[in-house]
């Protein structure tokens, strides 16, 4: 805990953005950093409340209650408050191999959870965290640790994103020999490409990377595992197998005129940009550019969200951010208790961004889209809408109805698809013989990670399906734990 009287002394605060209508003109972080004596006093908001809800990591109606990774948050928001921020730290590498990117990115299942947060706004957690590990950086305590001996084991790790450079870690830290594969030219997966460099600068990741590669773990980029390197290969040239392969297939939306040229899946355009903006800044044109278009994103989530900040940045023309669910409530409603995350009306980056540009929130509610619309040159150039009625679920179909007479049109040059992910794609399961469950994910027992194939293990995305980068971490250090005691019959991983 923190201040026992912390909570009524001090209100929530996080701090300043860069303005939106300056931010929009660079691709750098747009988040400030606040005086250490404002973070310490945020630490002192954390009560002696008994059973910590934050870090217990638990699903509850679907969606994560509680940090997955168990991070010891009432520990070090004591330390903060104290000023030891080395030993805030050495709690946080406890439970989390990569606060830098938790700290930026996670949408804070741990504050949805906090036990202020049933009377008063929650700890600021998320930004505490990121504080801690950017002043680690800072003050040169984050290093490479080399372990003091070598097993003889060796593992292959397919895919670099969250889950795969904390099984690698993982692995590595108790002396196995770790590759990691990437098909991509730039090892961190989701994290390189799929997330925009406003939102997680890339010298960030790459500044992990580098210190993982100093402690002894080796990464091959360009390798497709299935194409460059055969299933049989990997068997044969390692003694372990860890699949973290991520969810990489897109929901398509199959109605008249999709294809038309103009429509796109919006990874396909966050991860073409980011690449342009990292090997030219963005002078190679070889990314899909929103610049002077009539942009429409459909899905919502922070992929959609991404596309709105990126969209906006290339200079768009307009925006629109179609989302099928209802609007949410302001306030939790009484179906939607504490801990559970509260599924309430959030303004994120983008569309605080978008409203600034444009005058509006760009979102449109209840919004399903029936047909696009091409030009002469098989080229988008709008779409059909029809509102949905989520109180009249069709009998044997969607849990929605058409609402009649709700026909709408609407202006498009580029329509990006952010409706989520169905799963991995199969090539590396079907070299490796590894079942798939019936969402067609691999099929691992969640805690055990092992599939059909002996040695052979999955985590992050392609196990569980899309989920937060949280997860994915806590996912690839079960799995190296589980793969290490299949290797020397025990372990002492967490």
């Amino acid at each position: 805990m923190g201040k026992p009287t912390g909570f009524k002394e001090y209100v929530r605060q996080m701090p300043t953005d860069r303005d939106p209508l300056l931010r929009i003109l660079d691709w750098n972080e747009f988040h400030e950093h606040m005086p250490e004596d404002e973070l310490r006093s945020q630490g002192a908001r954390c009560m002696d409340c008994g059973v910590p809800f934050c870090h217990t990591g638990e699903l509850m109606a679907g969606m994560a209650a509680g940090c997955p990774v168990n991070n010891l948050i009432p520990e070090w928001n004591d330390l903060v408050y104290n000023g030891h921020w080395r030993e805030a730290l050495d709690r946080l590498h406890k439970t989390n191999n990569f606060p830098e990117f938790t700290g930026r990115v996670c949408p804070a299942p741990c504050e949805g959870s906090c036990c202020l947060g049933v009377i008063e706004p929650p700890v600021t957690i998320k930004n505490i965290e990121c504080n801690i590990i950017d002043r680690g950086f800072e003050e040169g305590w984050v290093v490479a640790e080399q372990p003091n001996t070598r097993t003889g084991k060796t593992i292959a790790v397919v895919g670099s994103g969250p889950a795969g450079l904390a099984a690698a870690e993982q692995l590595n830290s108790v002396g196995h020999t770790v590759t990691v594969f990437e098909r991509a030219d730039r090892i961190g997966g989701l994290l390189m490409y799929g997330i925009p460099n406003m939102k997680l600068d890339k010298s960030i990741v790459q500044r992990r990377i580098g210190l993982m590669a100093e402690a002894g773990i080796e990464f091959v980029t360009n390798t497709a595992i299935g194409k460059d390197v055969s299933g049989q290969q990997l068997l044969d040239d390692f003694d372990a197998v860890v699949l973290c392969t991520g969810a990489t297939r897109p929901r398509d939306l199959p109605i008249p005129g999709r294809d038309l040229h103009g429509i796109e899946f919006a990874m396909n355009f966050l991860h073409a940009n980011t690449k342009s903006l990292l090997d030219s800044d963005l002078e190679d044109d070889n990314y899909i550019s929103a610049k002077d278009k009539r942009v429409i994103v459909i899905g919502g989530g922070d992929t959609g969200t991404d596309c709105l900040g990126t969209s906006l940045r290339h200079g768009c023309k307009s925006l629109v951010n179609f989302e099928i669910v209802p609007e949410p409530p302001a306030e939790r409603t009484p179906k939607n208790p504490w801990p559970q995350w509260p599924r309430t009306f959030r303004i994120d980056y983008g569309h605080a961004e978008a409203a600034a540009k444009f005058g509006d929130d760009p979102r449109e509610f209840c919004i399903s889209t029936s047909e696009f619309i091409g030009d002469e040159n098989g080229h988008v150039k709008g779409l059909k809408t029809v509102e949905v009625d989520w109180s009249k679920p069709v009998d044997g179909g969607p849990p929605f109805s058409t609402v009649p007479g709700s026909e709408r049109e609407f202006e498009a040059d580029l329509v990006l698809l952010a409706m989520g992910f169905l799963g991995p794609e199969s090539t590396v399961a079907e070299q490796l013989g590894v079942e798939l469950d019936p969402r067609s994910n691999y099929k691992a027992e969640y805690g055990r990670y092992e599939t059909n194939v002996e040695g052979i293990f999955a985590a992050g995305d392609c196990r569980r399906g899309q989920s937060l980068v949280v997860w994915a971490i806590n996912e690839g250090r079960e799995a190296a734990r589980e793969c290490d005691r299949w290797l020397m019959g025990s372990t002492q991983l967490p």
